[in-house]
């Protein structure tokens, strides 16, 4: 498919420039102005073409609880968010802790997906913490790090072990960074909300300890460390300390712990409920502070799909986690860029070249012969959140009615359209020339 993406502005790592893209055979094949190229023609006046963006923590479901989530109701839920890429966490049912299984997700993505799917494995076989799973060889079937998310490898020994393997091979390990002795089977953060509803607090010292643990083994074996979804302001002052020190550890945090507090769970709300907790307002601004200053790499969704029945529940009962897929850029852009609170080109780095360091890959600018994953959003649209217009299988979220802004209104995968308009799968009209958004 040969397309001509007309009178955009490119940003990326270069920064802000008008010009015209012309893709085909899935590579960005000429930048320029005024291009006049064969294919289908897209106006894109007014909207800001982005490289594609990669989200390194989603939860497909897929295998084994596929009521919640599948590969293709997932990565259709990523297409409409604006991801061209996203890593697949591997806490399924089975774990994906086999070369077979790592196989089977990239299969199925590669079937039905309609964005790139990275899996990841498990540092543990089943995700267990008793016993370092087969890290080379899920590695050369295509995992592209290991994690136990839901879980910290709390045995210290084990945690070595499989440091000091990951470093042999310089494969990256994702930590889950929560001590279980300290956190304690906690359901909310802990201090005085928590008891005034009578709910289990988990002390924020739990993940800092966790945290500083892995960056002690990061920095004995020299292994590449990424902290996800960190939560506390204790954290990022360990993460930055660490990357003074010159230790390997990198780090990531979610909208929701950018955005949102612990306020939320009043009324036992189980939508606010997540792993880690939501935290304080100083929490929040202190990892705000850590994506300014570049102690904090990347934001991930931490996409963590449930059905509806599941969060209708008790607190104590419901399931953690908030769906983000959909809206995580839309979001961040209207809370975050619009109100002067993160330059534009800080959220598009978190989102593009950020991930894409962590894993190892090569930045990806808006040049000819770099790969066509594009994301096309629109400054000037708003909206509000609907959970009952997501494409994805699951609306648990809190934060519906807020707003959004800067709109994703094309995603393209290796050339292909996968998103038009919200709308997964169609594409633009043909010549002369198609309105976008």
């Amino acid at each position: 498919m040969e397309l001509l993406l007309k009178n955009a502005v490119l940003a990326d790592a270069n920064g802000e420039r008008l010009g015209d893209l012309w893709l085909r055979d899935g590579l960005i094949a000429e930048v320029g102005p005024d291009l006049v190229r064969p294919g289908q023609i897209v106006d894109l006046r007014g909207k800001k073409i982005l490289p594609g963006l990669v989200d390194l923590h989603v939860h497909l479901r897929e295998p084994g609880q596929e009521g919640k989530e599948t590969i293709a109701t997932g990565t259709a839920a990523a297409a409409r968010g604006g991801f061209t890429t996203i890593c697949a966490m591997p806490n399924t049912t089975p774990s994906i802790d086999t070369p077979l299984l790592v196989e089977l997700v990239k299969l199925k993505a590669r079937d039905q997906g309609w964005v790139e799917v990275l899996p990841l494995g498990t540092i543990t076989k089943g995700g267990a913490g008793r016993e370092i799973a087969e890290l080379g060889l899920m590695a050369r079937a295509g995992a592209v790090a290991f994690s136990d998310d839901g879980a910290w490898v709390q045995d210290a020994r084990i945690a070595h072990n499989a440091f000091r393997y990951a470093a042999q091979w310089d494969l990256l390990l994702v930590s889950h960074p929560e001590d279980s002795a300290l956190s304690a089977g906690g359901e909310m953060n802990a201090g005085s909300l928590a008891d005034r509803l009578g709910l289990k607090g988990a002390d924020p010292v739990a993940e800092v300890a966790a945290v500083e643990r892995d960056i002690v083994l990061a920095k004995a074996t020299g292994c590449r460390l990424h902290l996800t979804h960190l939560s506390t302001a204790g954290a990022v002052d360990a993460v930055r300390r660490a990357k003074e020190r010159g230790v390997k550890v990198t780090a990531d945090v979610t909208p929701h712990h950018l955005l949102l507090t612990e306020a939320e769970c009043e009324g036992y709300n189980t939508l606010a409920k997540v792993n880690p907790p939501l935290r304080r307002r100083e929490d929040c601004q202190a990892l705000l502070a850590g994506l300014l200053d570049g102690t904090i790499d990347a934001v991930a969704t931490d996409h963590a799909p449930h059905q509806d029945f599941e969060k209708k529940t008790t607190f104590a009962a419901a399931p953690a986690g908030i769906a983000g897929l959909e809206i995580a850029w839309p979001l961040l852009y209207a809370n975050l860029v619009k109100t002067g609170r993160l330059p534009l080109a800080t959220l598009i780095e978190k989102l593009t070249d950020g991930p894409r360091r962590i894993l190892g890959r090569s930045p990806l600018t808006l040049a000819a012969g770099e790969q066509a994953d594009l994301t096309v959003i629109d400054p000037a649209s708003q909206g509000g959140v609907n959970p009952a217009d997501f494409v994805g299988k699951s609306r648990n979220t809190p934060f519906s009615g807020w707003r959004l802004a800067g709109l994703p209104v094309l995603t393209i995968v290796r050339g292909r359209v996968v998103m038009h308009n919200g709308r997964v799968g169609a594409e633009p009209a043909v010549l002369p020339v198609a309105q976008v958004g």
